[in-house]
């Protein structure tokens, strides 16, 4: 039997620190808006209809802001804090949108680590390929304490 680990002790990374980040970058796709669409039931026509999209301030057709800020749940739960992490709050500002098939990079940076609790403040953007800022903001998580072994058999899978 495995034994299960409490707080950082749990984490396989350990505690993170002030200063650490990590990115993530993809191309958003017309399938991503489908897949966020068909988990939500968002049928926005700025999603969909190209021709109506066309003639606005976007130009064109942009995801779902779920899309946009989905980078950085993948950043958080599989890089920093990593397995286990789950967000307690966010506050972010959507500055710009992203359009079908450009690539974002979502970056988060350690602001500030409880040394009682395994929560972490994060500083967190999201951009397109011409740096342009889409997403910013902060985010609190929480890691929950995983089972060590679980988690490394996971990884080497």
């Amino acid at each position: 039997m495995s034994e299960l680990k409490s707080g950082w002790a749990g984490t396989i990374k350990g505690m993170p620190e002030v200063g650490a980040f990590a990115e993530r970058s993809r191309r958003v796709t017309m399938s991503d808006v489908e897949a966020f669409t068909d988990m939500t039931g968002d049928r926005n026509p700025l999603h969909y209809d190209r021709a109506l999209a066309e003639k606005t301030v976007f130009g064109g057709l942009i995801v779902q802001g779920g899309v946009t800020s989905g980078i950085l749940n993948a950043i958080v739960a599989e890089d920093l804090p990593g397995p286990g992490t789950v967000f307690l709050g966010v506050e972010w500002k959507f500055s710009k949108a992203v359009t079908i098939d450009e690539e974002i990079t979502g970056r988060v940076e350690v602001a500030k680590v409880r040394a009682d609790k395994p929560i972490v403040t994060l500083v967190t953007t999201v951009r397109n390929a011409a740096g342009d800022i889409c997403l910013s903001g902060t985010a609190t998580t929480y890691t929950v304490p995983l089972n060590v072994a679980d988690s490394q058999a996971a990884e080497e899978r």
